[in-house]
C-alpha cells in the first residue's frame, strides 16, 4: 500500500490513487450515461461501485458512488414501477418522469465531478 497515514491514524490516498479513483468515478458516469441505449452498461456500473466501495471511503468520490447507487436502485425501482403501470397508460408517464430524473442525476454528478466537489445531499 502507498497510503500514507495521517496524525490521527486514518489512511491519506497517494495522488496516483485518487487520480484513479476519479477515473473510476467519471467512467461509472459514463455507463450510466450509456444505459439509456444500453441498459445493461447500468449493471455493470452499479458493480464497479460496489467492488471500489472501501477504496473511495473518507474521499469525495465517496458520495458520488452514493449518488450512482442511489441513482441506479431508485431508477431501476421506478422503471419497474412504470412497466407495470404501463397497462393503465400513467406507466409511460412513471417512465418518461424517471428517465428525466436519471438524466439529472447523471449530468448533475458528472459536473459535480468536473468541478472536484462532492454530489450533496447524496
Amino acid at each position: 500500500m502507498n497510503d500514507i497515514v495521517d496524525e490521527s491514524g486514518t489512511a491519506v490516498k497517494s495522488t496516483e490513487e485518487l487520480a484513479s479513483l476519479n477515473n473510476i468515478t467519471m467512467v461509472v458516469y459514463a455507463l450510466q450515461g450509456l444505459s439509456f441505449l444500453w441498459g445493461v452498461t447500468a449493471i455493470v456500473g452499479v458493480v464497479i461501485n460496489y467492488v471500489k466501495l472501501e477504496d473511495v471511503r473518507g474521499t469525495l468520490y465517496e458520495s458520488h458512488f452514493d449518488w450512482q447507487i442511489r441513482t441506479f436502485w431508485w431508477g431501476l425501482l421506478w422503471c419497474v414501477i412504470g412497466l407495470m403501470l404501463a397497462i393503465f397508460l400513467v406507466g409511460f408517464m412513471v417512465l418518461f418522469v424517471a428517465w428525466v430524473w436519471m438524466i439529472y442525476r447523471v449530468v448533475k454528478g458528472w459536473l459535480k465531478l468536473n468541478d472536484g466537489k462532492p454530489v450533496l445531499p447524496a
